[in-house]
């Protein structure tokens, strides 16, 4: 079977894809959906001064309100319509999945399968929209006090801020599931991807511009460049790195016949959760001060939100902190959601694998548990390393975000997922296509 599989990789190429045109359509479909997000990020609310919306976030995007616009592709510093995105969304994600851990309902709901996955989906959308309407109010709120941003304050702009953003982000919720069942799947974090891609270029405007006006020394522009690479080819290979235990299968005898006594490989990755930690950490940081960077703006606020706001701003220690703490805890818990070595030990005792050395069973589990552990602590430091390391170089010299670890790392690996999707459905198609041709010529004989 891996022989075959890897010769069908090895005979990939443009002609095959040229054919697949189901492949085709889900590409086409992918970017239709991925332009009309961009389009809706340009789309600005009603009632918000231009003008003085651009001076506001003038003064607040170098702190949380800056990194909330690179999740947001732009939207958060035009005020647009998706200015929320899809982090409510993914807040909720959040919180469904801890109390999947910890509630027994919600853990049989788990345990249901595919309806019970609907349920826990359902109960996602409603917490989705009451996060969504909180955090759009508070922003509401928060553009009225900020001065001369609101062209005429009132309950009335308070309403429609908040149905249009809600509406925004169920209309994104909606969209990522389209792109996940009918594009090229991945659908939330193509969206993220591409906010944050999209604005790379000017991004990088921006920085040459400050070079150009001395804010910045063509030295330190060239090293963030050559440090923006080295961090991508890091990335790629720790994304490739696994641990590969050996699996045996005992020989068996049937008939006249012998089966079995090959050997195959359980593959553990070094980094199981991929991107999701750091986008987890990212949002429960931004959650609570979404509407507080806004509030403070015109300095009537409170002064224990002035100082909460301050210390969580972008390059504080208790910034830091609290997103390197974020990222270890969702790099274990993630794993343990989407990874199962007890299950995974039944079912090679099932089928007669075996690890050599290990007992089947609980043993096994054991085992699966003490390797993934070790590879978790690796990948959760290295994801640590990666987003903090040039968030620190960010902070002091006022580079923009998109050159920082988080979203680099985003970018990689959410190419590298898409490209993997995308040879999964050329080896499906060629493969019914080898198929087609030997069930010709077996009808010709």
């Amino acid at each position: 079977m891996a022989s075959a599989a890897e010769q069908l990789a090895a005979n990939i190429n443009f002609s095959s894809f040229a054919k697949a045109e189901e492949l085709k359509k889900r590409i086409w479909f992918t970017l239709g959906a991925l332009l009309v997000y961009r389009l809706g990020t340009y789309i600005p609310l009603p009632g918000i001064d231009p003008i003085a919306l651009a001076q506001l976030f003038e003064q607040q995007q170098g702190g949380i309100v800056g990194m909330f616009d690179m999740f947001a592709g732009g939207a958060v510093g035009r005020m647009a319509i998706f200015a929320l995105n899809v982090m409510p969304y993914i807040s909720a994600s959040i919180i469904m999945q801890l109390m999947t851990a910890v509630v027994p309902r919600l853990e049989q709901l788990k345990k249901e399968g595919e309806a019970g996955r609907k349920q826990i989906n359902q109960y996602t959308r409603y917490g989705t929209v009451l996060l969504a309407t909180l955090q759009g109010y508070g922003i509401a709120v928060g553009l009225e006090s900020a001065g001369n941003v609101v062209i005429d304050p009132g309950m009335f702009f308070r309403v429609t801020t908040v149905i249009t953003l809600v509406g925004g982000t169920m209309f994104l919720m909606w969209l990522g599931e389209q792109v996940t069942a009918r594009g090229v799947g991945n659908g939330i974090s193509l969206i993220i991807f591409a906010g944050i891609v999209a604005e790379l270029p000017a991004a990088l405007v921006g920085t040459l511009e400050l070079g150009r006006q001395g804010a910045l020394s063509t030295l330190v522009i060239v090293g963030f460049l050559l440090m923006a690479v080295a961090v991508i080819a890091f990335i790629v290979f720790v994304e490739r790195a696994q641990r590969r235990l050996i699996v045996q299968y005992p020989k068996r005898q049937v008939g006249n016949r012998m089966f079995g006594g090959d050997s195959s490989h359980l593959p553990l990755k070094l980094n199981t959760a991929g991107v999701i930690p750091p986008i987890f950490a990212s949002s429960l940081l931004l959650l609570p001060a979404t509407a507080a960077g806004f509030t403070v703006a015109d300095g009537t606020s409170p002064d224990w939100l002035t100082t909460v706001t301050t210390l969580l701003g972008h390059g504080q220690p208790l910034y830091m902190a609290l997103y390197a703490a974020g990222i270890v805890f969702f790099a274990f818990f993630y794993t343990a959601l989407v990874f199962n070595p007890a299950e995974t030990a039944d079912n090679l005792k099932k089928y007669g694998g075996f690890v050599p050395g290990i007992r089947p069973g609980e043993r096994t589990a054991e085992y699966i548990d003490y390797v993934l552990t070790r590879l978790t602590v690796v990948g959760a430091a290295y994801l640590v390393i990666v987003c903090l390391l040039p968030e620190f170089l960010v902070s002091q010299y006022a580079v923009p975000f998109y050159f920082g670890g988080t979203s680099l790392l985003i970018v990689v690996s959410v190419t590298m997922d898409t490209v993997s999707q995308i040879q999964s459905h050329l080896l499906a198609h060629q493969y019914e296509g080898m198929v087609k041709k030997s069930k010709l010529r077996g009808g010709r004989r």
